[in-house]
């Protein structure tokens, strides 16, 4: 009984580990979006985002503690079960990182980074000369 309990135990861990793997993704084009939140008081119904519906209710300190997205794939949950999941995004050409939250969905089969995140990942204005970013993303805690 003992031995059946842990080999159960190692099913579940393998299973969640493959999960955590499964929610990354590279070479996805990020584009950006002009979300001015702190224009906007850090209001996501002001801003229109679609995840408004679920968190626009979160405290200010949750709004504030990350850059926003919209999220569109191309790995990882969508729609509502993406709402204030955060991502851990990395700048393919320089390595430049950020932790976002996603705020919004999109459909353009990326990333669509607000202004501040895109900037601060563009380290070496190509993905601003390009109109996009090439990057790499992974869920991660918030």
């Amino acid at each position: 009984m003992a031995m059946e309990r842990v080999s159960l135990v190692i099913v579940l861990l393998l299973g969640l580990a493959a999960a955590s793997f499964a929610q990354q993704a590279s070479n996805v084009r990020a584009t950006y979006n002009i979300y001015n939140p702190a224009q906007n008081n850090w209001d996501l119904n002001k801003v229109g985002a679609y995840c408004a519906t679920w968190d626009a209710g979160q405290p200010l300190w949750w709004r504030q503690k990350y850059g926003w997205t919209a999220f569109c794939g191309p790995v990882g949950p969508t729609g509502q079960a993406s709402c204030g999941r955060c991502l851990l995004v990395t700048n393919q050409a320089t390595g430049a990182r950020q932790t976002v939250r996603i705020i919004d969905q999109c459909s353009n089969g990326g990333l669509d980074l607000d202004q501040g995140v895109f900037n601060q990942l563009d380290t070496n204005g190509q993905g601003y000369a390009q109109g996009h970013l090439t990057v790499s993303y992974q869920f991660v805690n918030c």
